[in-house]
């Protein structure tokens, strides 16, 4: 009964409400209660009597006028104390929310910082990309262009020169190709795809000075040699000038045995006017030789 709310058993709104009822009130609410509660109405309730005895008590204490006033302010005390907890949790959830704003703030990255850093990861896997593209074309640049060594420059001279020997080179099959050097070089791998649509490709030896480039190309037969004179090669924005290193119409001999000893130009200048005069100088010398045969016949 200590914590029973007499003005609700007898059905009344209780605090500043109850406190304002009068004494008729009451009297007529407990009478209305009665009837409804009375253990003679409630036969089949077994907790009829108990629920009459309370409401019994609660009108007997709202009846008196010191029980009713202690019990008013007891109810007065009791609103009070939950409105100041109501108030303190209030306050205290507004406190946890400010304190998690603040925290969330504190350590939120800075947008400036996050920009920073994001421009920074970026630029790093630029790099990285870079480096490593890089690496592959220099990798592939170092497996597929021939950089003839001193004994293979000395071998390719002398099969030159020797006429097309038994061990010679046939003139005939290989051409002379120069272009301008620019950043997009041509390496051996590039060249040896654009001569192949005309043929089988037996060998490209490059030799290039900083501003011109040039390669021997020997084809695996005249014909491959013939079809690919005469047309305009690679790329348009730097396009390749193609030569015959012996004019497939000359009527040189091949089987010279008499060596013919260069003092021309080596392939290490066969660029530019270096190169045309290196041709120049190994058909005089051609000539000469199969003139001197024709002579012996």
């Amino acid at each position: 009964m200590d914590g029973e709310d007499h003005y609700a058993v007898l059905g009344l709104p209780s605090g500043e409400e109850g406190a304002k009822l009068s004494e008729k009130e009451i009297t007529k609410a407990y009478r209305l209660k009665a009837l409804e509660l009375h253990p003679d109405k409630r036969p089949d309730d077994p907790n009829a009597h108990s629920n009459f005895q309370k409401l019994t008590t609660s009108y007997a204490i709202l009846k008196d006028e010191i029980a009713r006033k202690l019990f008013d302010d007891l109810l007065r005390v009791k609103h009070e104390k939950f409105q100041r907890q109501a108030q303190s949790d209030s306050k205290r959830r507004k406190m946890m929310s400010d304190l998690e704003e603040r925290e969330r703030h504190a350590f939120a990255p800075d947008p400036s910082s996050r920009a920073r850093e994001e421009e920074e990861r970026i630029a790093r896997k630029l790099k990285e990309e870079i480096a490593r593209i890089r690496a592959m074309h220099s990798n592939k640049g170092s497996a597929t262009t021939t950089h003839p060594s001193k004994k293979d420059t000395a071998a390719m001279e002398k099969n030159i020169n020797n006429g097309g020997g038994s061990s010679g080179l046939d003139k005939e099959k290989v051409l002379k190709v120069s272009w301008e050097k620019t950043r997009e070089d041509y390496i051996a791998q590039r060249l040896r795809q654009i001569f192949e649509e005309f043929g089988v490709v037996e060998d490209v030896v490059i030799k290039s000075s900083k501003k011109k480039g040039s390669a021997l190309v020997v084809m695996g037969s005249k014909d491959a040699a013939v079809a690919a004179i005469g047309n305009v090669l690679g790329d348009l924005s730097n396009p390749l000038l193609v030569l015959p290193l012996q004019s497939v119409s000359s009527p040189v001999s091949f089987g010279v045995e008499e060596n013919i000893e260069s003092d021309g130009p080596k392939l290490g200048n066969l660029v530019g006017a270096g190169y045309q005069a290196f041709e120049e100088s190994v058909l005089d010398k051609l000539k000469k030789a199969a003139k001197r045969q024709r002579d012996v016949l």
